[in-house]
């Protein structure tokens, strides 16, 4: 029994850092769509519809909305959508180092709420690692320019919603532990379609000017991409505490880094080093600690 529930535990922590790693790339893909004239929203709503797409027979099938769960997955459709678009307005209104360092408070607001909704109990190494990890963030992300992490105009408080929301998304995917994979997932890609869908109206957003490349890109980063980022991150958070889940999921930052020193022209600074090491000793601490 204890073989089994170990080896559910390394599958749980392999899938967040896989997931983690997908995340810290996906920026990639979006730059080159928005490079070739297709904006982050629409890319969002061509990736996630492509995505919601696969789920349609699932979300259709009896029970998956019953009495018991189906307030808690309107709330995860809502904090989905709430998370992708307010991330995505807030980085291309504001000073992406400072909407990064709001947006990874998240863990925090995570840890709070799963202590307060879900009744999960803090250790002493859960906090001890939790700190570490959020100083590994902030060192990665600080920066003298952008000041202390403090809502001042739109895009600070975009990106406080995008954290808040991200950490509400988490909990609400723990809690709904026992709800099929396919419905979470479903419910989750359409939350963010018709977020999507209302801020481009809101917008008045003509329809991108580009090429059949161009579409089809984006639809095979939602087929491939989207999709097994939701699915691995979801199976990580549904076994394993909200507090050890948000310290590992940080591990995105340091993929990030590397990934935009790996790809473009960009140099990992000594902080950035640094900030990363304390990440990974951290997500180290709660992978030994969960094995």
């Amino acid at each position: 029994m204890n073989t089994q529930h170990t080896t559910h535990n390394r599958l749980a922590i392999a899938a967040l850092l896989f997931s983690s790693s997908l995340w810290g790339i996906i920026w990639y893909p979006l730059r080159w769509l928005d490079e070739a004239g297709m904006s982050a929203v629409w890319s969002s709503l061509v990736m996630y519809l492509a995505a919601g797409a696969l789920a349609l027979p699932f979300l259709f099938k009896r029970n998956i909305f019953n009495a018991s769960n189906r307030r808690d997955l309107l709330f995860l459709a809502i904090a989905a959508g709430i998370t992708n678009i307010a991330f995505l307005v807030a980085l291309t209104e504001g000073q992406v180092m400072r909407v990064m360092l709001l947006f990874y408070l998240s863990p925090i607001w995570s840890v709070l709420l799963s202590r307060w909704w879900l009744k999960e109990h803090l250790s002493s190494s859960a906090i001890a690692m939790l700190c570490l990890a959020m100083t590994g963030s902030l060192v990665m992300l600080w920066d003298t320019s952008v000041g202390w992490p403090w809502p001042r105009d739109l895009a600070d408080w975009l990106a406080i919603t995008a954290s808040l929301a991200f950490s509400v998304n988490n909990v609400l995917a723990r809690k709904l532990a026992n709800v099929s994979m396919a419905a979470k997932t479903g419910v989750i890609w359409w939350g963010v379609v018709i977020a999507s869908i209302l801020v481009l109206v809101w917008q008045q957003a003509p329809v991108p000017a580009v090429t059949i490349n161009v579409w089809v890109v984006a639809g095979l980063v939602g087929l491939l991409g989207i999709v097994v980022m939701t699915v691995t991150v979801l199976y990580g958070i549904a076994r394993m505490p909200i507090y050890h889940s948000s310290v590992i999921m940080l591990f995105e930052l340091v993929v990030a880094a590397i990934a935009a020193w790996a790809l473009t022209n960009e140099v990992m600074s000594l902080q950035e080093w640094l900030g990363g090491g304390l990440i990974m000793l951290a997500a180290y601490g709660v992978a030994k600690s969960e094995a």
